[in-house]
């Protein structure tokens, strides 16, 4: 007996119907989608609900986790989580990252895809190729090394870049200077960069510089990739009907182009988002989300309030606060975006 038939066999005995109801059931499906649904709730509502019930209770360290030595309070920790200033700094920052780092994002991945799906460049195989190299490096390794150009040190190599740049001034300045016979000009301050810079230990923003260039390596492949796919779908005759019409460059792209490729760029632009909602290595990485915990973001929050300061039950709520806006943030994008019917309905 082949396979194919014991499977038909057994499918046809499977669908019973059920005492009292009317509709049938696949028995045989069901028992297919079992694994699928252990699984589901094993790795996913478990844990999640889990966590709900640590966040309700005066949990401190994993002792108290493990061993049952907590107590339900109820909404207290959420309570005092909503009353620290800490939590909403930690939460405009994250939204602030995650803003700032997918508008970059949208615009460099939309330029190389532009330029890699032109017909007159030539090696765009090759071209795409690289552009997705990143995609292969380990995470940690490539946060690594972007933590050693961002590196505070007198030698550091952006802080090399920048002696550069001040040596390029200076001497434009000095060329000037000499060619104006009647006037002695030198470099204006202003212009000139105070070296070295503390990229991570000086102040909150070049910092941030520092989490948002990450962050932007870290996902652009993913973007170009999306985008590239989305233009060559794009129908070359709109184009050509767009042309005989006397639209030029700039009007072939808003009017064709960004309309054509704008679902699947949202799409990849939710999905990238909420990854940068979730960014914990790149600030844990870099400065544990410093200086003085100002670009904490909230996943770092968490985690430090869980482990650092043995606070696992408030820890817990400040996740499952992160689970609820993320949870939301993807809802609304995906209903507001008529994603729902998929990327090409």
């Amino acid at each position: 007996m082949s396979t194919s038939s014991f499977l038909k066999r057994v499918s046809e005995r499977g669908q019973q119907r059920l005492p009292g109801d009317a509709t049938e059931i696949d028995l045989f499906g069901l028992l297919l989608v079992l694994p699928g649904v252990v699984l589901f709730g094993s790795f996913m509502l478990f844990p999640i609900t889990f966590l709900i019930y640590l966040s309700l209770t005066d949990a401190t360290h994993a002792g108290t986790v493990i061993g049952g030595g907590s107590s339900v309070i109820g909404l207290e920790n959420y309570k005092q989580l909503y009353s620290d200033s800490q939590f909403w700094t930690s939460f405009g920052t994250t939204w602030l990252f995650v803003g700032v780092s997918l508008v970059v994002k949208i615009a460099l991945s939309l330029g190389l895809a532009m330029v890699l799906t032109h017909a007159r460049v030539v090696g765009k195989r090759f071209m795409r190729a690289v552009v997705i190299v990143p995609m292969g490096f380990p995470t940690v390794f490539t946060i690594t090394v972007w933590k050693g150009l961002f590196s505070g040190a007198r030698f550091g190599p952006l802080n090399q870049l920048l002696d550069y740049y001040n040596s390029a001034i200076t001497g434009l300045v000095s060329a000037i200077d000499t060619v104006v016979v009647f006037a002695t000009i030198n470099a204006p301050e202003l212009l000139l960069a105070d070296v070295p810079v503390g990229w991570l230990t000086s102040g909150r923003w070049s910092a941030f510089l520092a989490y948002v260039t990450t962050e932007v390596w870290l996902a652009y492949p993913f973007m170009v990739i999306i985008i590239v796919s989305a233009l060559q779908d794009v129908p070359a005759e709109l184009h050509d009907a767009a042309k005989v019409d006397g639209a030029g460059y700039l009007h072939r792209f808003r009017h064709v182009t960004l309309p054509s490729i704008k679902r699947p760029v949202m799409f990849g632009s939710i999905l990238t988002a909420a990854t940068s909602f979730q960014q914990f290595l790149v600030p844990w990485i870099f400065n544990k989300g410093g200086p003085s915990r100002q670009n904490e973001l909230i996943l770092v929050y968490g985690y430090r309030e869980a482990t650092a300061l043995d606070e696992y039950a408030f820890g817990s709520a400040i996740m499952v606060t992160a689970i609820a806006f993320i949870g939301l943030f993807m809802w609304l994008a995906v209903r507001k975006g008529d994603l729902a019917e998929g990327v090409n309905a």
